[in-house]
């Protein structure tokens, strides 16, 4: 599908999606919870809808009432023989080791941009937890079969958190015997040594989703070391979980980004305390001296005039996107470090934002880990394409509101990834935006 965009003034109040980076979490610690768990706020994107039918392939069960969910699980009990994590990325690297608590053969496959993602680390670590695993030369579809046993294991952080969180995840289970774990073993202790590790804030995000669902929690030694106690039998009870999806600072960023090159707008729903990673665009916006003002009921942004920043995204890659978008109206040069976390994503993303903003009259040098936009001569209404990658696809929405001229969005659909009302909501708050084919992309 095609969206086109003309230069738009934006106003009005607008609330930040549900986060799937907490929404896919609590799905995997709902099905790791021996009972109840209500989920309040629930998002709605292809990658949540993707959590949902994994965990019910899984053996737990979902039922919806009004907003919310209601999640029965007995723990990991596959019904199937294969589950599909979609586009996920988080979601293969996260549900796969949980799968791997099982005894059962299952094969683990998934869709588009996935299927020529990197998952060769499977292959080297759990093996060394008891796990059967075969390969498609490090790609999916992914045969494995446990129950994985926990073990000192060490591991390389640096391509991404994912996999860790996982891993602490299916450990927490494993060694937390009112989750059905187990306690046969001479150590009374077990480690995750973890090297270079990439995205800290996510790990805190999976630690205090841990936390809030009463799972075995390990001492965090300064993301290097993640010690597992063993769980003495009876210490923990099963109650009832209430979990509420956080918004999301990642589809958040776009609607910031929005507000300060086309405001005023006020955004809610966004936590300041929340250990998500992409907050920081608010560190960034600050550094761009963008029109912002942090109240009790919201976020206030509205466009002035602003300057190029440096900014280091090596901790949130995800904010790429919107701070290309942000450099482009910002008089001088912006820099923006981390380039090498973006290879592996939907698109090789820094090649992907260098060739269509260059269409939209953008400039953007890469060297080694480094970004250079030059900004402040103007942006171009064009045609673009999404690159089937969700974040490309607001990035140019966003850039479009203030451009010479229209721009039209190819595969312009790729948002409902992640943010499936973005374009709905962009629409609220007055952007000119014409849809092809509104209908589907909204069903």
């Amino acid at each position: 599908m095609k969206v086109i965009i003309q230069p738009s003034q934006l106003s009005g109040i607008v609330r930040a999606p549900a986060s799937k980076s907490s929404m896919q979490r609590a799905c995997a610690a709902a099905l790791l919870n021996i009972g109840e768990t209500s989920i309040y706020n629930p998002g709605h994107s292809n990658d949540d809808k993707s959590a949902l039918d994994i965990i019910q392939k899984l053996g737990a069960m979902v039922e919806f009432r009004g907003d919310d969910l209601l999640i029965k699980s007995a723990g990991v009990n596959p019904v199937g023989e294969e589950i599909n994590c979609g586009e996920s990325g988080l979601g293969i690297r996260m549900f796969t080791p949980l799968v791997a608590l099982s005894n059962k053969k299952i094969t683990i496959n998934g869709e588009g941009s996935l299927l020529t993602r990197p998952m060769h680390f499977f292959d080297e670590i759990l093996p060394k937890l008891g796990v059967k695993i075969k390969m498609n030369e490090g790609k999916l579809p992914i045969e494995i079969q446990g129950p994985l046993q926990p073990a000192t294991i060490e591991v390389d952080g640096s391509l991404s958190s994912q996999f860790l969180t996982g891993l602490l995840m299916a450990y927490g289970a494993s060694l937390n015997p009112s989750e059905g774990g187990t306690l046969d073993s001479e150590n009374s202790t077990v480690t995750i040594k973890v090297n270079n590790l990439k995205s800290k804030p996510y790990i805190d995000l999976t630690l205090d989703v841990m936390k809030q669902f009463g799972m075995n929690v390990p001492e965090n030694r300064n993301y290097e070391e993640f010690v597992f106690q063993r769980e003495p039998i009876n210490q923990l009870t099963n109650q009832p979980i209430h979990y509420t999806v956080e918004g999301d600072w990642s589809g958040g960023a776009f609607l910031l980004v929005a507000g300060a090159i086309a405001g005023p707008i006020t955004i809610r729903g966004l936590d300041l305390t929340s250990t998500q990673a992409d907050k920081a665009i608010v560190d960034a916006l600050m550094a761009a001296n963008a029109g912002i003002a942090i109240e009790a009921k919201g976020i206030k942004i509205h466009s002035a005039p602003m300057t190029g920043f440096y900014f280091d995204a090596t901790d949130c890659p995800d904010l790429f996107p919107p701070l290309v978008a942000l450099a482009a109206y910002c008089n001088g040069d912006s820099t923006i470090k981390g380039v090498s976390r973006l290879a592996h994503k939907e698109s090789n993303r820094a090649i992907t934002l260098q060739e269509e903003f260059g269409k939209m009259g953008v400039k953007i040098d890469l060297t080694d880990d480094i970004m250079t936009v030059h900004g402040g001569i103007g942006v171009k209404g064009a045609t673009v394409h999404s690159r089937h990658d969700h974040r490309i696809a607001m990035a140019c929405a966003v850039a479009a509101l203030k451009a010479e001229g229209e721009t039209t969005i190819e595969e312009a659909g790729a948002v409902k990834k992640s943010y499936p009302d973005f374009y709905n909501d962009l629409e609220k708050l007055g952007a000119d935006v014409s849809l092809n084919n509104k209908f589907k992309l909204y069903e």
